[in-house]
């Protein structure tokens, strides 16, 4: 007998009919002997409709408040699954985040977890029922209603499992699991049956939606087993999420490819080229909480030279703000901006240990005559900013240059030295 604990999403429980869907498969994992703890979402679109009726009465509504409406999506969806349960004949109870006590700091809308109460829950899994808690929410000290942020019911299973010691954490989604390229793009894109815990931080990171970063982050800290299966498909494994790395030769050496259209670039010309002078153009900028991701400096003639970075696109007009008041203090700059840009990154452990996966890139890259015009590196990820009308193109040679299509052990993969 296992206790697991089962995530389902938006659109796992988007209306009445995959609701009891969700109580049938609940209730197959229990006759089964299992412990079950479920998590839930809101129902798909109910989350936007609430912050839409609170921002009809206040455009920007007070975070407390807006907590306490938006909180009240997932309270819907726990009652209804608990019905549904009990029309299965499986005995369930309805745990809303503060009745749970997952106990937050006060940081509405965005709160993080400190502590739970896990006490109860074990308790009624004792008597036989299945636990269903609200996802998205918990309660700060005073008694406040707090919500996690979006995607904050990855976090709540993953926490929960964490605190409960649980066997497995299931995500299920509306995908069977995680593939190597986004399969819209890449047709040939491989379900993976296992990746590390650092492998998917870096695609939730660099664009992969399918599981939520701070999820991942709290699964790798804790040690939580955690899987990712569709709640649509009957059967498969799914993909393990897991710490282990697998030790085996026909371990291929990049894991998947990630892309991110949502990419914008500042290149601010003739910089003094003295210390210091990076801080006084990046200050600003992270002032006005933009956050930077790719940074290059180029190479200056006459004590002068050029710094290029990226930033989200919906964060280029406040950056180009903070550049322009932070002209008194290090001169008249000049600032050229590209909202077309778009990145691509490979991942995978198996970087550590092999040589040549950038020279691979870069030739594979170069071949179909696409430019790379900044790099960025982590010891398992390589990513580069290209133009966004090369990015499918991108995302679908490389995926083929590093044979990611083929099933390990089934043929000779690509040569990456």
């Amino acid at each position: 007998m296992a206790l697991i604990v089962q995530k389902y999403g938006g659109t796992s429980v988007g209306s009445p009919e995959r609701i009891g869907n969700v109580a049938r498969r609940v209730a197959g994992f229990q006759a089964q002997g299992h412990q079950v703890v479920v998590v839930v979402s809101a129902m798909s679109g109910e989350t936007n409709r609430l912050i839409g009726l609170a921002r009809e009465i206040a455009m920007d509504p007070d975070p407390r408040e807006l907590d306490v409406v938006v909180a009240t999506g997932e309270q819907v969806t726990i009652g209804l699954l608990c019905m549904a349960l009990h029309a299965a004949g499986v005995k369930a109870r309805s745990y809303t985040g503060s009745q749970v006590r997952i106990l937050t700091d006060s940081a509405h809308t965005k709160a993080r977890i400190l502590n739970i109460d896990e006490a109860p829950i074990r308790a009624d899994l004792e008597r036989g029922n299945v636990v269903v808690v609200a996802g998205f929410q918990g309660v700060d000290e005073r008694g406040s209603i707090t919500t996690l942020g979006r995607g904050g019911s990855d976090t709540t299973a993953v926490a929960l499992a964490a605190a409960l010691r649980a066997d497995e954490c299931q995500i299920y989604t509306d995908v069977d699991g995680v593939y190597t390229a986004d399969p819209r793009i890449v047709p040939q894109a491989r379900k993976l049956d296992r990746i590390t815990f650092e492998e998917m931080l870096e695609l939730a990171s660099l664009g992969s939606k399918v599981l939520q970063i701070r999820s991942v982050e709290f699964a790798g800290k804790y040690k939580v087993r955690l899987r990712v299966l569709s709640s649509f498909a009957q059967g498969g494994e799914g993909t393990l999420i897991t710490v282990e790395e697998t030790q085996n030769m026909e371990r291929p050496v990049i894991s998947g490819i990630a892309f991110n259209r949502d990419e914008a670039k500042l290149t601010v010309l003739g910089v003094p080229d003295r210390p210091g002078v990076a801080y006084r153009i990046l200050g600003p900028v992270a002032e006005a909480n933009v956050d930077v991701d790719m940074i290059v400096q180029n190479a200056g003639h006459d004590a002068a030279t050029d710094l290029s970075f990226t930033v989200s696109r919906g964060d280029l007009g406040k950056a180009v703000k903070a550049l322009e008041a932070a002209r008194g203090e290090i001169g008249d700059l000049v600032v050229e901006t590209d909202s077309s840009m778009a990145k691509v990154s490979v991942v995978g452990v198996g970087m550590r240990s092999h040589p040549g996966v950038a020279a691979t890139m870069f030739r594979t890259l170069g071949e179909e005559g696409i430019n790379i015009q900044m790099i960025a590196t982590s010891e398992i990820r390589i990513s580069v900013a290209i133009e966004e009308k090369y990015l499918e193109l991108a995302v679908r040679v490389l995926h083929q240059a590093f044979g990611l299509e083929q099933i390990p052990g089934a043929g000779e993969g690509a040569n990456h030295r």
